[in-house]
């Protein structure tokens, strides 16, 4: 029996979140720069979206760029924010030959003007799909994010547009960048690294963690459809017993 027959198409997390880890490892192996590592990369994205969206995935969200990643070398990127434009332009009859619709998530705006143009034109071509929705996560902090939130709320108690007492989890949840859409219920993290790297803070709070030494650009289909299986064979208690998951 093959890795994607033996997944329970009826246990799927809704929202699969993926820390693409490896692509400078993978180009250092090869005696190649970093660059050739991420261009490489690109490949593996393409592999877990199309995967997840045959499978019925609803959510897939990728993190892309980091508000750290900024303070790499300049040349490098330069490099990745060129990778990335030419990835949109290539990928987009992808995305929607697969009915695949795109969004992205974090400081989009602080984004060199031509990507960020480019990527807001690519979403609003893919709005109309409905299979899967791929989110990229770019100039992203968890930490931000939250942060942001309680200025958007405390702007409003401010203004008297909310009462301090009514905020919740719900309310506030309406302010993150992926208000919404279900949490993601599978982290998936390649090159070995066990840590968030400040990725979706709030949102993975019951999430179950895979970890695999795979470097990103070898992740491929059945990678993912490892990281799923092993998803399936865990208990999900969300702070309960074993015994009170029993119908």
């Amino acid at each position: 029996m093959s890795l994607k027959q033996q997944i329970d198409l009826a246990k799927l997390p809704k929202h699969v979140a993926i820390i693409m880890d490896g692509n400078g490892r993978w180009a250092k192996q090869r005696g190649k720069n970093r660059v050739f590592g991420h261009t490489n990369g690109v490949k593996a994205v393409r592999e877990s979206a199309e995967a997840c969206a045959e499978l019925g995935v609803e959510y897939l969200t990728v993190y892309a760029f980091s508000t750290e990643n900024w303070n790499r070398p300049q040349l490098e990127v330069t490099a990745l924010m060129t990778l990335l434009m030419k990835t949109i332009t290539a990928e987009l009859k992808t995305l929607t030959k697969n009915d695949i619709r795109l969004g992205a998530i974090g400081d989009i705006d602080s984004l060199p003007k031509g990507v960020a143009k480019q990527l807001k034109e690519a979403i609003a071509a893919t709005a109309h799909c409905k299979r899967m929705q791929l989110n990229l996560a770019l100039s992203y902090s968890g930490k931000s994010e939250i942060l942001n939130v309680a200025k958007i709320l405390a702007t409003k108690v401010q203004a008297g547009e909310l009462k301090a007492g009514d905020i919740n989890e719900e309310v506030f949840e309406r302010q993150l960048f992926t208000a919404g859409m279900p949490d993601p219920e599978l982290l998936i993290r390649t090159s070995g690294e066990h840590r968030l790297s400040n990725f979706l803070l709030w949102q993975l709070a019951y999430a179950e963690f895979y970890f695999t030494d795979v470097l990103w650009p070898d992740f491929d289909r059945e990678e993912l459809y490892k990281a799923i299986i092993d998803y399936q064979n865990r208990e999900r208690r969300f702070g309960k017993t074993s015994e009170q998951l029993v119908p």
